[in-house]
């Protein structure tokens, strides 16, 4: 069975309901219907709006503000589902910025200050993986290094199974490790860092 419900398509799948959320049918220039905006730290406020992009023949969510303080993470949080083991994934594109040109996923998030985050960074070529805990942002693992080109499409994915988590670049695993801090469901979303300027679409969510 295939619901339609604006931008978001639901899947029934081995009795849990996967979500597909595009931006397609959204207003440019808004933040889209059935998400939150946060900020974790100081600094501007994040900008989070629909715009066109041809590269990806639909709109996109993107963060478009510049404030380029070092430990403001911008969060877009997507308010229909809370959950503790999933597979999340979405497509992105690191657009640019000067002191730091990344984005990523969010999941088992309980507020601005306490969430995990997987990010895909343009400038550093590498992908890691933290914690933010009572607003302090702790790698829980090493980066690992990766071509990341500017304004080039990338899948990123996170799978989450307990304590457990795996990070997936483009289908393929790049990071594994296990942290015990937020045991419990949470929300999941999208997350940049400082001035980074990035694009995501086709946003999806399986529920385990």
């Amino acid at each position: 069975m295939v619901k339609t419900l604006g931008l978001l398509i639901s899947f029934g799948i081995l009795g849990s309901t996967a979500k597909v959320v595009n931006f397609d049918t959204c207003q440019v220039g808004k933040t889209p219907p059935g998400w939150t905006v946060a900020m974790t730290d100081r600094g501007g406020p994040p900008m989070w709006e629909v715009l066109k992009d041809q590269t990806a023949h639909s709109n996109v969510l993107a963060q478009v503000s510049k404030d380029s303080t070092r430990s403001r993470l911008p969060l877009a949080i997507f308010n229909s589902l809370t959950l503790r083991d999933a597979d999340v994934s979405v497509r992105i594109k690191l657009v640019g910025g000067h002191e730091d040109a990344g984005g990523g996923l969010i999941w088992r998030y309980r507020d601005a200050n306490n969430y995990y985050l997987a990010r895909a960074n343009a400038l550093a070529n590498s992908v890691d993986v933290w914690k933010v805990e009572n607003g302090r942002r702790i790698p829980l693992l090493p980066g690992v290094k990766h071509e990341l080109p500017v304004n080039n499409w990338t899948i990123l994915k996170v799978s989450a199974r307990g304590s457990r988590f795996q990070v997936y670049l483009d289908h393929r695993r790049i990071l594994e490790g296990n942290d015990s801090t937020f045991t419990g469901a949470g929300k999941v979303g999208l997350c940049t860092v400082a001035d980074s300027i990035v694009y995501f679409d086709d946003f999806r969510v399986y529920p385990k």
